[in-house]
């Protein structure tokens, strides 16, 4: 080889190793039910967009609670392994009070107002703890109720208004069906955190809830109202029998099945209930909102997931890069068409494409707007405990409502004084 061909072999492999040097890799962590297939084609744009970077999606844990009990160990040996998490919505204050995460004030510079501007006022409320930007939304949720749109055109019943409707058409169908895999009512029941939403979408639809003025309120009739709720959908049949051990994706998958006359569930359960190739009610499903009580006072409980950057990332600024990439409008509406997550951005529910993807969505947004939040608190993890497992008793038979009430209000003082 000549002195020449030794030269340009040398400086290719310099650059070479200039470029595999210069590489930077950032992982970021989803759970399952947060489609990771659909960050996955999200983070491959991202690729193509910012040479240099490679994305790595880390999925683990099918609820909230399981991904949570994975990063406490990750999060709490200040391991570096990740850069990017996705937290649910009850997170960013915890994570805040335990340093967890990598404030973003400062890679949003100038821009941070007019990037917190863009979304919805919830989820602004939720992300910015004491001032500092904890988070950035990644997709909105609410619940909302599904419900079997042919079986209630074949009796002539209109979607429910009231819980008392909404019993009331489902003995009618589940009677007229004698189908006895059948069900009327579903919503979670298990010890996971959507049970704790069963418990507060009946108590704010009273006009109550867990605090007044800072302090605890659940010394009130109203608070008994969820039991009583639950209690008299179980009585009637409606309500399913083994409601105590229904987590979250157990409900979309018995919807799927066509297995549920109603469900109170998450927007997620739209696009697989739609496009899952075992999916038997494809095009046979209705959204709605959640029932009210008598008052006429219906409510419902905002969710969603929230992108923070680990405080133990050694690629922070970067990491902020992408989440500021994932938060956008762009991506949202990329999500809305391929995942039917709900959107952040308010100008995205008006979006051609993504309502022909979601036509529910067209009254989506106002209700995801006024949505209400879980109790904001550092104690969020003793707040959600508390209330899960005293609802998960009542459901599975165990508890009395005054023993679960009891309970509640026992372990809940110290949190609330």
């Amino acid at each position: 080889m000549n002195i020449k061909k030794l030269v340009l072999a040398a400086t290719l492999a310099s650059i070479a190793a200039g470029t595999a040097w210069s590489q930077t890799t950032l992982r970021i962590f989803t759970g399952g039910q947060q489609r990771p297939d659909v960050m996955r084609k999200i983070a491959d744009e991202y690729e193509k967009r910012t040479p240099g970077v490679k994305i790595a999606v880390e999925v683990g844990g099918a609820t909230s609670d399981a991904q949570q009990q994975y990063l406490n160990t990750v999060l709490t040996s200040k391991d570096s392994v990740l850069d990017v998490v996705l937290i649910d919505v009850i997170r960013p204050a915890q994570w805040a009070a335990a340093g967890w995460a990598e404030p973003l004030d400062a890679y949003l510079g100038a821009d941070r107002q007019k990037v917190l501007s863009q979304y919805m006022k919830a989820y602004v409320d939720a992300n910015v703890v004491n001032g500092k930007v904890i988070s950035l939304p990644y997709f909105a949720d609410a619940q909302f109720l599904y419900y079997r749109k042919d079986l209630l055109e074949k009796y002539k019943r209109s979607a429910p208004k009231t819980w008392d409707d909404l019993m009331e058409t489902a003995q009618i169908i589940m009677q007229g069906e004698k189908n006895q895999n059948l069900r009327g009512f579903e919503t979670a029941g298990a010890p996971i955190e959507g049970t704790v939403c069963t418990y507060l979408v009946p108590l704010w639809g009273e006009g109550s809830d867990i605090t007044k003025n800072g302090k605890l309120n659940l010394d009130t009739p109203e608070a008994r109202a969820p039991f009583q709720l639950m209690g008299r959908l179980k009585q009637s049949g409606v309500l399913s029998p083994n409601v105590g051990e229904i987590a979250t994706d157990r409900i979309r998958i018995n919807m799927q099945a066509g297995n549920l006359i109603f469900a109170q569930t998450w927007g997620y359960v739209w696009n697989r209930s739609q496009n899952d190739a075992d999916s038997q009610v494809k095009g046979k499903i209705g959204v709605a909102v959640l029932p009210s009580s008598k008052t006429g006072k219906g409510a419902t409980c905002i969710g969603g997931w929230q992108l923070a950057v680990s405080a133990f990332s050694k690629n922070k600024a970067e990491a902020a890069k992408f989440v500021r990439y994932l938060s956008s409008p762009e991506v949202s509406k990329m999500q809305a068409i391929a995942a039917s997550h709900l959107p952040v951005f308010p100008s995205v529910y008006k979006d051609k494409e993504v309502l022909a993807a979601n036509p529910w969505f067209e009254f989506a947004g106002p209700i995801v707007e006024t949505a209400k939040a879980r109790p904001v608190t550092p104690r969020y993890q003793e707040v959600s405990d508390t209330i899960r497992s005293n609802m998960n008793a009542y459901l599975s038979g165990t508890k009395t409502t005054d023993v679960a009430l009891g309970d509640m209000q026992k372990r809940l003082s110290p949190v609330f004084k």
